[in-house]
């Protein structure tokens, strides 16, 4: 079900934007299911915002400096229903139009439709692909992201987006614990990544959220595809809302590992800083333009 409506804002203060509202890719472990976020209606039942494209374009006019303009932080601005509605293609052709830079975080082979978009948004700003990838196990992957493309198709997009200069992030995120936190699975992932030449890697201290609203949605899943393993995920860690791997030390030093001896950036800090960073030359640039 689509359900359009009008909003009053499309920014927030850290200037992330979601088009959209609830998500159909089906992620087992998704912590947008959580109470915490207010979802009023089913999280399958996408929320069209309908003036979102106005709405930005308004909020853009009156910032009196540039930035990055993040987006994908509680829905994927490449759910199917943006095939037809093309409401997150509209807000880049917003961004480029005013000259700020974008940081888009999706699950999805969609994003290569806006790749014109994006690689002139590159070449004036900044812009930056985030990708997460969870499961090397292509069979594992249809079981917990069932409605997306494969880990393997989004590898294929991030050597696109290389190809076009484009710098991308990978999520090594969530690693659910006795389900994908196994050396097989991450090495498998950190091979895409060597092969994409990826510039940044967030992991989160390998392991998952859960709080109320995905708990249910998580531990019914768990039943249905994983018999027995809820027991043991309640037995072990309750009702806490951060679940460590058990293995979480070791597969923290494989990645850690890596990114030195690939010159990756890892580290929430150090990855976030660099997907939110304007870039100086860009506002140089601007300046001594704006004095022609």
């Amino acid at each position: 079900m689509i359900n359009y409506q009008e909003f009053k804002t499309i920014l927030s203060s850290k200037n992330n934007m979601n088009v959209y509202r609830g998500c159909t890719h089906g992620c087992i472990y998704c912590d947008s299911r959580s109470e915490i976020y207010g979802m009023t209606n089913t999280f399958e039942n996408i929320v069209v915002k309908t003036n979102a494209v106005e709405l930005l374009d308004q909020a853009l006019a009156k910032k009196r400096s540039k930035c990055m303009i993040t987006t994908g932080a509680m829905t994927d601005p490449y759910i199917p229903q943006e095939k037809e509605i093309k409401n997150t293609r509209k807000c880049l052709e917003v961004i480029e139009k005013h000259g700020f830079g974008v940081s888009v975080l999706t699950k999805s082979d969609l994003i290569l439709r806006d790749l014109d978009i994006l690689k002139r948004i590159n070449q004036k700003a900044k812009c930056v692909v985030q990708m997460t990838l969870t499961t090397y196990d292509e069979e594992l992957c249809k079981i917990l992201e069932p409605n997306v493309c494969t880990t393997k198709r989004r590898f294929e997009v991030l050597l696109e987006m290389h190809k076009a200069g484009i710098p991308t992030v990978v999520w090594l995120t969530p690693v659910l614990p006795f389900i994908n936190d196994n050396e097989e699975n991450i090495l498998g992932i950190l091979d895409y990544c060597k092969q994409a030449k990826i510039t940044g890697l967030l992991a989160f201290g390998m392991g998952m959220t859960l709080r109320k609203g995905n708990r249910e949605y998580y531990f019914k899943k768990l039943d249905k595809h994983f018999p027995g393993l809820k027991q043991e995920y309640m037995k072990r860690f309750g009702l806490s809302y951060w679940l460590p791997s058990p293995n979480s030390q070791k597969l923290i030093a494989i990645v850690e590992k890596f990114c030195k001896e690939n010159n990756v950036i890892f580290g929430d800090k150090a990855v976030f800083r660099f997907c939110t960073l304007f870039p100086e030359h860009h506002i140089q640039l601007s300046i001594f333009d704006a004095d022609q």
